[in-house]
């Protein structure tokens, strides 16, 4: 067996791709790809995250080798530093704390559409956008109005497209039972126990601590698998999210930024600053701010009174100059043509696409940029957010997830929906220790507990 995004010889083209993108100078990268390509060792990233058999023994030696030398182009930015107090010393001012009191209903609502964001996109991940409009029409649910069903989808378009072979059994309308386990779901009920336990003086080693006691290694992929092979080597913090760990600017830790805001609400600056904390575990610069920014807007989204209210409060926790930044304002301006009808939602998709040309599924700025333009076009109609989401063919499960998250705590849980709240039967599966299930309700009111400072 081969274990996926974990292999030395799997992470150099992930690597190379990285340093790239960080801007790294082609010069100092061409000299130790080149050497590695006529080694025998591929340049190309899998798309499982792993090349299917294991290479000689010398070559996983050079592999090595090669990573520990592109680890030494790895330099800091001062435009995106990894340091809370390099980075608030980057922020825009900060924005009044509102102070009206949380509403149970919005807590609520916020853990319902993650739950139904995530549910929507689980059985089409990995299938590209093509793909999932394919089936979409082809079971008569185009646009997007409720989650995927298998029914009637001809076997050409199943065959061309798998459904995810791991998630479709339960979460195909005729199989929904409850919300399926999923990381998008173990990682808040998770944060939950620790902001509960730790509150303001949670650290990044209690989160290290409880990744090693409850989360199977099985069960956290890319950045989080490097971060927990790397806490497994007992290095420290930050190494932890930077050696060889060629995915800590993908979409890993914004995953994981839920409870940080639920615990702050309206109070973006805190959210940010805990999300921080967990996020600076497996990555680095805009993975970091990545987090930092989805915790903000499920902070803003309990207290604040509509979807642009939001999306202005989170854009003062991203470092202005950051290649996020810039990616938020890319969807924040296509959700605005998307509203006002300037473009229509594939021409949106259209421009999504074309501004992230090449950039992997799972990075943080293509579908941060997508979760920005669904809850800038839809922010009043959950529906139609997650749809977006989902139909934008990236991380499907995690933007509708966060989606779901921030427009579910914006309206409420009575405003999503029945359609999409009943099949949950307020129940999510999980793969932490205790009980198999846990109750969304309950998880909802331990959180608003957070919410008013009585955890």
């Amino acid at each position: 067996m081969r274990l996926t995004w974990a292999q030395p010889e799997d992470l150099i083209a992930a690597e190379l791709v990285a340093l790239r993108e960080q801007g790294v100078a082609e010069n100092d990268i061409a000299p130790i790809e080149e050497r590695w390509a006529k080694a025998g060792g591929s340049t190309r990233l899998a798309p499982s995250g792993a090349s299917a058999e294991a290479p000689p023994p010398e070559v996983r030696a050079l592999a090595r080798t090669v990573l520990d030398e592109l680890q030494t182009l790895q330099t800091p930015s001062a435009q995106e530093p990894d340091e809370w107090v390099d980075i608030i010393a980057l922020l825009p001012p900060e924005v009044p704390v509102p102070s009206a009191s949380v509403a149970f209903g919005r807590v609520h609502g916020a853990w319902l559409g993650r739950s139904a964001g995530c549910l929507l996109g689980k059985p089409v991940e990995k299938i590209p956008r093509e793909g999932i409009e394919e089936i979409a029409r082809a079971t008569g649910n185009w646009p997007i109005q409720t989650y995927f069903t298998a029914v009637g989808l001809p076997g050409n378009s199943a065959e061309r497209w798998p459904w995810n072979r791991r998630s479709a059994p339960t979460s195909l309308v005729e199989n929904i039972d409850g919300m399926p386990e999923d990381d998008d779901l173990n990682f808040p009920i998770l944060m939950l126990d620790l902001v509960e336990a730790h509150g303001q003086n949670l650290t990044t080693e209690h989160i290290a601590g409880a990744w090693l006691a409850a989360l199977p290694a099985g069960r956290v992929f890319t950045a989080e698998r490097a971060a927990y092979r790397n806490l497994l080597d007992a290095r420290t913090v930050p190494d932890t999210a930077r050696h060889h760990n060629p995915f800590r600017e993908w979409i890993g830790a914004l995953i994981r930024a839920d409870v940080h805001g639920w615990a702050h609400p309206g109070d973006v600056r805190a959210a940010a600053a805990s999300a921080w904390t967990d996020a600076r575990l497996s990555h680095s610069r805009n993975g970091i701010y990545g987090e930092m920014w989805a915790a903000a807007l499920c902070s803003a989204s309990l207290t604040e009174a509509s979807a642009n209210h939001v999306l202005d409060a989170a854009d003062t926790v991203v470092p202005t100059a950051s290649r996020l930044a810039a990616a938020v304002q890319v969807g924040r301006e296509t959700g605005r043509a998307l509203a006002d009808g300037s473009l229509t939602v594939e021409a949106a998709l259209d421009t999504l696409h074309a501004e992230f040309t090449g950039m992997h599924w799972v990075h943080t700025l293509n579908n941060a940029a997508l979760t920005a333009c669904a809850i800038q076009a839809y922010g009043d109609d959950f529906g139609a957010a997650i749809a977006l989401a989902v139909a934008g063919g990236w991380d499907t499960d995690s933007v509708g997830a966060t989606v779901g998250s921030v427009v579910g705590g914006l309206i409420g849980a009575d405003a999503i929906g029945e359609a999409w709240t009943e099949p949950l039967k307020d129940r999510i599966a999980t793969s932490l220790p205790g009980e198999s299930e846990r109750s969304i309700r309950q998880l909802a009111e331990r959180t608003y507990q957070l919410s008013k400072g009585t955890p």
